[in-house]
């Protein structure tokens, strides 16, 4: 018994001298039951949207201040003209906008009915129809308190549009975030696995005395996977538009063009994580677990990101899937162009420059 009582001693004194096994005991369990707490929710909170009110009377300002004091919505912009509501739109800031037609006071109180159109983006269909049924519920609120035991009582009528994707097809929403999430995950694998496998196998020391600088030997790893990446790109895309018919409504080359920055994206993250693994299963380890989750939860392919409190908003924006994820949905489904990603765009390349650099500078040149 004695014996055995020393074993223990001995395993917990492991534990806690190893900070990385006591990390993974105690600190992880921490980590994922915060991000999923706040981060895993199917309740949609503090959507932008903007307001064209065209009747500007007592009834819809009473509407209006009800909607934007809720915790659903969050008012960014008053509109000016129906024409404001499609650019708007194009700038990606709001998720719905609720339009209020001329009389609608007059319409509501002397004709007992009355219209609002409500008209959401629905390349993510199931926040279009949660935003929509939410605001659905606010309106009819207003008929319900001024109705007062009345014959013939008042009714407003919602006119619910969906942009960018009238059928509300899942695979509106599924195929960006699965080429996000698997150029991410599949590049930044095999390189980080590629480098440090000739670590392992002792043939880096080969590459290391060629004439080659740390520079080029780099890139010479990167290639062969880029041209990989290009084939998976052409195939989702194929599958995409003849098997789940989903249409590239963009340009084809913006869109290759984003694809291939987001690759070069990702081989940059699985260079830098090979030059501090020192084996295959350390890089393939680092890869899962440091990309695979960040990109679930924070690309906003499966979770609104503004759900989210707003630490986990800002950690989302080191997340480059999250860029890319906002670039194919802008060029695939709603068709804009460039000017619409060269924000997203910019990001990338910064993240791929400085990625790049960390390196280039952290390459150790010699083994020992």
């Amino acid at each position: 018994m004695k014996q055995f009582l020393i074993f223990v001693k001995k395993e917990w004194l492991h534990i806690w001298r190893d900070r990385r096994t006591l990390f993974i005991l105690i600190w992880m369990p921490v980590i994922q039951i915060v991000l999923y707490g706040f981060a895993l929710t199917n309740e949609v909170k503090n959507s932008n949207i903007a307001i064209l009110d065209q009747s500007k009377d007592e009834a819809t300002t009473v509407i209006s201040n009800e909607i934007a004091s809720s915790r659903y919505f969050h008012l960014v912009k008053n509109l000016n003209s129906y024409q404001d509501i499609g650019a708007t739109f194009r700038t990606g800031k709001i998720r719905m906008a609720v339009v209020f037609p001329a009389n609608f006071r007059d319409d509501l109180l002397h004709g007992n009915s009355a219209q609002i159109q409500l008209i959401a983006d629905a390349s993510d269909p199931n926040t279009a129809n949660m935003l929509t049924n939410y605001a659905n519920a606010i309106i009819n609120d207003y008929p319900q308190s001024i109705n007062q035991n009345q014959d013939l009582p008042y009714t407003i009528k919602t006119q619910v549009r969906m942009l960018y994707n009238p059928e509300l097809k899942g695979a509106y929403n599924f195929v960006p975030g699965v080429m996000a999430l698997v150029l991410m995950l599949v590049c930044t694998m095999m390189t980080s696995i590629a480098i440090v496998k000739e670590k392992e196998m002792g043939t880096m020391e080969v590459l290391l005395v060629s004439p080659l600088k740390p520079f080029h030997i780099i890139i010479a790893k990167t290639v062969p996977y880029l041209l990989v990446s290009v084939l998976n790109i052409t195939s989702i895309l194929l599958l995409s538009v003849y098997a789940l018919d989903v249409p590239i409504v963009g340009s084809v080359w913006l869109l290759m063009s984003e694809s291939m920055l987001f690759t070069i994206t990702s081989l940059s993250v699985g260079i830098l994580i090979s030059n501090f693994a020192q084996t295959q299963q350390t890089a393939m380890f680092t890869s899962m677990m440091s990309l695979f989750l960040p990109t679930l939860l924070f690309s906003g392919f499966m979770f609104p990101i503004e759900n989210m409190p707003i630490p986990m908003q800002i950690i989302s924006n080191i997340v480059p899937s999250k860029w890319f994820f906002i670039i194919v949905k802008n060029v695939m489904i709603k068709g804009l162009g460039f000017s619409s990603v060269w924000k997203e765009t910019v990001i990338l390349i910064g993240m791929t420059t400085t990625l790049l650099g960390i390196s280039i500078h952290k390459f150790k040149i010699r083994l020992t």
